[in-house]
């Protein structure tokens, strides 16, 4: 039965950056790891490469081109992305061997102005995948995210699962 699968991965952002975007109002971009492929997170689930890899093709090829690859801050209980919570966009994503990369640039929303805060008072934020699909666990007790999987998006978060992943600050891009 397909169920709301959300992954959680921590980054950091230079608060001086943070901050400068705010005084320029400018919005603030960051960069490096949104999710891992074999890796068990601490959810106790493993996405396989080739799911992830057909997902990412997906998500590259149609939200991310169009510029509709939108995430919210918090993940919701729903499969639907609300555009009142929308707290950023992701611009691109990439594999550097089992790490799929993303660059994530923070909205001049409400949303995302609460994040921008949250950076600023050296609160840690997450990102973490959203997407609906199946587990079963294996013989070793992990959950194996199953085939059926479909990537909805990737949401702000405050409690992140994906180990070992962070994003730091890119650039300032003009309003």
């Amino acid at each position: 039965m397909k169920q709301l699968l959300t992954e959680h991965i921590p980054f950091t952002v230079d608060k001086l950056l943070v901050e400068q975007s705010i005084k320029e109002n400018k919005p603030l971009r960051v960069s490096g790891i949104i999710q891992r492929a074999g890796v068990k997170n601490h959810n106790g689930r493993i996405y396989e490469q080739k799911i992830l890899e057909r997902e990412i093709k997906k998500y590259v090829d149609g939200p991310v081109r169009e510029k509709r690859a939108l995430g919210e801050l918090d993940h919701p209980d729903s499969s639907v992305v609300n555009l009142n919570n929308v707290s950023h966009k992701i611009n691109k994503c990439w594999w550097n061997g089992n790490d799929v990369h993303g660059q994530v640039e923070i909205l001049p929303t409400p949303a995302g102005n609460i994040a921008k805060a949250l950076f600023v008072a050296g609160v840690p934020v997450g990102i973490s995948s959203r997407g609906m699909g199946s587990v079963q666990e294996n013989s070793d007790g992990v959950l194996m995210v199953q085939e059926d999987f479909d990537l909805l998006c990737f949401d702000l978060v405050s409690t992140p699962s994906t180990p070992g992943a962070k994003l730091s600050p890119q650039q300032l891009r003009e309003g």
